[in-house]
């Protein structure tokens, strides 16, 4: 008996949650009998997805073929990049060899979105059954100082909006994505799935998580109809946009509107300014983002709604 064999279990699963990437521990199981009984109790992974699965075909998600034939007609055609017909390989199949996952990050091998040249979208996205926040920081290099605010702020409204509507796609797509993982794991109290790009960041948290679950077990009929969709549903949501034009930025801050309701409160309307600079730093506070995000802060917002979809 060597001295590593001397080793508690407890210490090498402790090992195995700092290795946390998926891919190493699956090797680590052919080390030894005790490897391989083990690595299936690692509560914190790292799932790294090398390659995306592109769909040309029939199957195709109806509602993104409406959309983008509606966008047509409202937005130049090298824009509509953004919404693209792909789905990602699913990861159900490789965790279901782990039994007491806690902690899991999922990364993908790129971002979403196809973006015009000098333009950069950052978004982080949080849900629970369905999407609750998300935050978007949008920019547009190359702008002048000497800028209109008014015609420069409409003008290109449309193309902030398109980079909304892509955001939230994009995050949709992306939850709906690991809803097989999410059943199959019921001790899961953290998900966070972000990509190589550093584009998008979708994160569930424990109650989040218990939410999605619930829902999953009590609506089927909305089920069918995502899995027709391809994504998650995304509900009515209130969209508070800020834009900087001397910086070339724009954040928007969007919440899930729940039955309405809120939709006609003053006070939830005004709670809801008071809320976007802790939600904004969480999202984006280090950096030069940061900084970015701190200057908008201070412009004044307008509110646009939107549907569900």
């Amino acid at each position: 008996m060597d001295g590593f064999d001397q080793l508690p279990n407890s210490l090498i699963l402790l090992i195995f949650n700092s290795v946390s990437d998926v891919k190493s521990l699956i090797r680590c199981r052919s080390v030894s009998k005790r490897f391989n009984s083990l690595v299936p109790e690692t509560e914190s992974l790292l799932l790294k997805i090398d390659r995306v699965i592109s769909s040309d075909s029939d199957s195709d998600s109806a509602f993104l073929n409406l959309l983008k034939s509606f966008l047509y007609l409202i937005f130049p055609k090298h824009t509509l990049g953004q919404v693209q017909n792909r789905t990602h390989t699913y990861p159900a199949q490789i965790l279901s060899r782990f039994q007491q996952i806690r902690e899991l990050h999922v990364e993908l091998p790129a971002g979403d979105l196809h973006l015009e040249k000098g333009t950069v979208v950052k978004w982080r996205a949080e849900f629970g059954e369905t999407l609750k926040t998300c935050l978007i920081l949008g920019f547009r290099l190359g702008n002048s100082y000497n800028v209109n605010y008014e015609a420069e702020f409409g003008g290109g409204l449309k193309t902030r909006v398109m980079w909304t509507i892509s955001a939230l796609i994009a995050a949709s797509v992306r939850h709906f994505l690991l809803r097989e993982v999410v059943r199959d794991h019921k001790d899961m109290e953290e998900l966070v799935l972000t990509d190589r790009d550093g584009e998008g960041v979708v994160v569930v948290e424990k109650q989040g998580l218990s939410e999605w679950r619930k829902a999953r077990e009590s609506e089927r009929e909305k089920e069918e109809e995502e899995e027709e969709r391809g994504r998650t549903v995304v509900p009515s949501v209130r969209m508070r946009m800020r834009h900087e034009p001397s910086l070339g930025a724009t954040l928007v801050v969007v919440r899930a509107v729940i039955d309405g309701a809120h939709s006609q409160s003053q006070i939830g309307r005004e709670a809801d300014v008071e809320d976007d600079a802790e939600l904004a730093l969480k999202a984006f506070g280090s950096g030069v983002y940061g900084d970015a995000v701190r200057e908008l802060l201070k412009v004044r917002s307008y509110l646009l709604e939107m549907n569900s979809f």
